[in-house]
């Protein structure tokens, strides 16, 4: 399909400047952009690409000041990242959806699926689950007994959603997570360990998305539980009974212990660390590779291990860098103390 620079303003509310009947057909990165491609400026530290790129129409902000002219069409919006989410997700909103059981798959006679549902091949549906309509299963995948799975999700290949289980509606879970294996509980014995049982379960609510090879454990009673709008990238790991407010979001490898309870519209970078039985408040910023061994308020930006303020973090980092000189100062003025201590 293609649109012109007109139809696309008009749809995002933007102002084009230059050719109004500009028409795109693909999207690209302003850095390798083609001839009928649409592209988007939001970080400046690309703005320099503007002036060559060959994209026919780029998405700027309506506070970029350009010091040169340029040979692209531009739509000036409120916030181009924004409105190029909109547009791609119009895109992926045009293409064919698949419908239908494959003949490969197993669903077992006791499940429910509803109107317009994917089952791929090689996918599992257990006893008294349920699918609600429009929701994809796709190959490979696993949907053990009891589970209810809202409409309009979508569980890509090889993910697995354990026993009892609930998912929300258009919940997105990608390949080979895990959803409701056994938390980590065992009790030490004069032998080893007893493994406590895990008979909770999970519960996702609505418009979730979770990355690739993510894991979030079954709780050992009652329901770990990932409220609704959370965004959690591949590789983290939730533990039994953590709880995950509204709207939070988790970068790669972040790893949640168990019973802890993190508040609403929170942002963790990469490798966030939080203990277990913790309580993190809402509008919690986290840097990437902090480590919390406990509470936190919340409405704050923390970094680092214990998470301290930016500016404390970056200056304890300065005094870090020169300990070796710092030690061999000390030990000199220590030297001199001693000798002078000698001599009275």
């Amino acid at each position: 399909m293609e649109f012109t620079a007109k139809q696309i303003a008009d749809f995002i509310n933007g102002k084009v400047e230059g050719d109004a009947n500009a028409a795109v057909n693909t999207f690209a990165k302003i850095e390798e952009g083609v001839p009928g491609a649409l592209s988007f400026l939001s970080n400046p530290k690309y703005t320099h690409y503007i002036y060559s790129t060959k994209s026919s129409i780029v998405l700027v902000n309506n506070d970029v000041v350009l010091e040169e002219p340029v040979h692209t069409t531009l739509i000036r919006v409120d916030n181009a990242y924004e409105c190029i989410a909109k547009l791609l997700q119009l895109y992926q909103a045009s293409m064919p959806v698949k419908k239908g059981i494959d003949p490969l798959a197993f669903v077992s006679p006791t499940a429910k699926v509803g109107e317009d549902c994917y089952v791929g091949a090689f996918a599992y549906i257990g006893d008294n689950a349920v699918l609600g309509n429009g929701t994809q299963v796709f190959p490979h995948a696993y949907i053990g007994d009891n589970v209810k799975v809202g409409a309009k999700c979508l569980i890509k290949p090889n993910v697995t959603v354990y026993h009892g289980c609930v998912i929300g509606d258009n919940v997105t879970i990608h390949a080979g997570s895990v959803i409701g294996a056994d938390g980590f509980g065992f009790a030490p014995n004069s032998d080893g360990y007893d493994k406590i049982p895990q008979i909770g379960i999970v519960t996702i609510e609505d418009n979730v998305e979770i990355g690739a090879n993510t894991c979030v454990d079954r709780s050992t009673m009652g329901s770990t539980i990932v409220r609704k709008g959370v965004k959690l990238d591949n590789l983290v790991q939730v533990a039994h009974n953590v709880e995950i407010g509204e709207n939070t979001v988790m970068s790669a490898q972040v790893g949640i212990a168990g019973s802890t309870k993190i508040g609403a519209w929170c942002m963790f970078g990469g490798q966030v660390g939080i203990a277990g039985h913790s309580t993190i408040g809402d509008k919690t910023f986290l840097g990437a590779q902090s480590g919390v061994p406990g509470n936190i308020k919340g409405n704050e930006t923390l970094i680092g291990t214990p998470p301290m303020e930016p500016k404390a973090y970056f200056k304890s980092q300065a005094i870090f860098r020169r300990l070796p000189e710092l030690y061999k100062q000390v030990a000199s003025l220590q030297k001199q103390l001693d000798e002078l201590k000698n001599n009275q």
